[in-house]
């Protein structure tokens, strides 16, 4: 028997005379495809009998299989809400998510890139915290990846971050509108500073002088373990030594929650003696008291754009690694609210 050659996306996209990111588009049907593209492509896809690359697992129902989404450190709630997220769109695009937990260290990345992964799903998300690039750069492309977060990655990958270090200088300059003076940075690490905490360091110091204010070592505060309690120590600590501050950006919410609670221990009040500023604007900071002002990533436009680029992949597309850098905003709340006013 002669074997069938099977249609492949780009089959599709030359016999329509368009992209095949237009195709893949219409396959995932995407809202912003015109009727007219649409129709053209979709009777391309009809003569040709196109079907969508399941790597032979479900063939017979059209659907597609399953992607693994792999975070270091799932009790964090920035990961766990990200994951939700991930998994509520990924299903409106008809798959499933396996979830990964590599504990941030290397042999559970390498796990995930390397054993567990192989031939079990279409695509991988994976969010790198121990692999330097030049390690990432070492594992073959077989299944298709896409990486979240700040570290730097191989160069022919797929990325998909925020602007930390203009997210950062946006918080500054809203404490700085408060008339705070005295802004402590807290959270990062007391050993060397990870990527994510030298660029969030960065638009500290970057709004800092903006301003005219005068950028002073002496206001970080590092924290030996990093969750919430790490930081009320460590911020506890450093105020019973005399530090002096009117403002704090924390490199994360569950540091915002610690500072809370350091400084209400200690008789101070938030915002009235010292603003707080979190950073992932997770559900918790809603519920706190006082409610907490925090960086909130863009996760639906994160998680949407990560899986566009991966999907993409697992079609068949093959250019130069992209990176997507996506939106934030300051969402204000009840620890540095709005000058003169309430919350926005």
């Amino acid at each position: 028997m002669i074997p069938v050659k099977r249609v492949t996306l780009q089959d599709v996209a030359t016999h329509a005379g368009v992209s095949m990111k237009t195709v893949s588009n219409v396959v995932r049907d995407y809202q912003h495809v015109s009727p007219a593209m649409r129709e053209r492509v979709q009777a391309a896809i009809d003569e040709l009998g196109y079907r969508p690359n399941l790597r032979g697992r479900s063939l017979a129902t059209g659907r597609s299989s399953m992607l693994a989404l792999a975070f270091p450190d799932l009790r964090r709630p920035y990961f766990a809400e990200l994951a939700h997220v991930f998994a509520r769109i990924s299903a409106a695009r008809g798959y499933r998510l396996l979830l990964e937990e590599t504990g941030g260290t290397p042999d559970g990345e390498r796990a995930v890139l390397r054993d567990r992964e192989a031939g079990i799903v279409d695509g991988v998300i994976l969010h790198p915290q121990a692999l330097s690039a030049a390690d990432l750069a070492t594992y073959r492309e077989d299944t298709p990846l896409v990486f979240l977060g700040e570290d730097p990655q191989p160069s022919g990958a797929d990325q998909v971050a925020i602007d930390n270090v203009a997210a950062a200088e946006q918080a500054v300059t809203h404490l700085v509108r408060l008339g705070r003076r005295r802004i402590g940075f807290l959270g990062h690490e007391t050993g060397p500073w990870s990527f994510t905490s030298t660029l969030r360091l960065d638009g500290y110091r970057a709004g800092l002088e903006r301003a005219g204010h005068r950028f002073d070592e002496t206001l970080l505060v590092a924290r030996a373990e990093g969750d919430a309690l790490g930081a009320e120590a460590a911020l506890g600590d450093a105020l019973d030594a005399g530090l002096e501050i009117d403002a704090l950006l924390c490199r994360d919410d569950l540091a915002a929650i610690g500072a809370l609670r350091a400084l209400r221990v200690r008789g101070l009040d938030v915002p009235g003696d010292v603003a707080v500023v979190g950073w992932d604007a997770t559900v918790l900071t809603a519920s706190t008291v006082p409610s907490i002002t925090s960086v909130a990533p863009d996760t639906v436009e994160l998680a949407s754009r990560a899986l566009d680029l991966l999907l993409e992949r697992v079609d068949g597309l093959d250019v130069p690694g992209r990176h997507v850098t996506v939106g934030h905003d300051l969402r204000v709340r009840e620890s540095a609210p709005e000058p003169g006013g309430a919350p926005a």
